[in-house]
């Protein structure tokens, strides 16, 4: 579980390929924290710590299914990630219900100013199937975008925007999305299992 509020950004500094899997090696300055077995949260995706070398570097590991469905397969020696551990038990919920599973992936389309702040707009492929699930945004909602809790402006079936003030754009791989860039998106749980609940009324 996690809260979509980043720790902390690092840059890959290996990527092996193993069969389906990938391998990915990143260095931080809190990896002497970690532990093997811990989860931490990678653009927002939930990836198992599988080895700790003592200099300052990880190593996680990423399945094809999870190469297929976010970004992580994108990333090269010297990407910059979003990191979040999970949250305790007894943390501040400072952003919203994250999970680490992450839906899908959307292309940012246009960056404008916001007079200090700059709005992002985010197009995805989704089936409206998909959608009556809860697989969408609502306005003034949550969204998770590479691993940060965002609230959602100008939803649309297809697409939406969010404001990234300074801090976000200065602490997060936000400052490297471009138009052009695809990101991670995770849907708030709890529209999921509000629409899912839904369904069963209907039936």
């Amino acid at each position: 579980m996690f809260s979509g509020i980043v720790e902390g950004t690092a840059r890959v500094v290996s990527v092996v390929a193993d069969e389906g899997n990938v391998h990915l090696t990143l260095q931080w300055d809190l990896a002497d924290e970690l532990r093997i077995d811990q989860s931490l949260a990678h653009n927002g995706v939930c990836l198992t710590v599988v080895a700790l070398p003592g200099d300052g570097t990880y190593t996680v590991t990423a399945i094809s299914e999870t190469l297929r469905r976010s970004n992580l397969g994108d990333l090269r020696e010297g990407s910059l990630v979003n990191l979040e551990r999970s949250m305790p038990v007894n943390g501040r919920l400072d952003g919203h219900i994250v999970q680490g599973h992450v839906d899908t992936t959307a292309v940012c389309t246009s960056i404008e100013d916001a007079d200090g702040s700059r709005y992002f707009k985010f197009e995805y492929d989704i089936d409206p199937a998909m959608a009556a699930r809860g697989y969408m945004t609502v306005e003034k909602g949550s969204v998770t975008v590479n691993g940060v809790s965002l609230t959602v402006c100008d939803s649309e079936a297809r697409s939406f925007r969010v404001a990234i003030i300074p801090y976000t754009m200065d602490h997060t791989n936000f400052c490297e999305i471009g138009v052009g860039s695809r990101v991670n998106i995770e849907f708030d749980i709890i529209g999921k299992y509000l629409a899912r609940l839904a369904g069963f009324a209907d039936r």
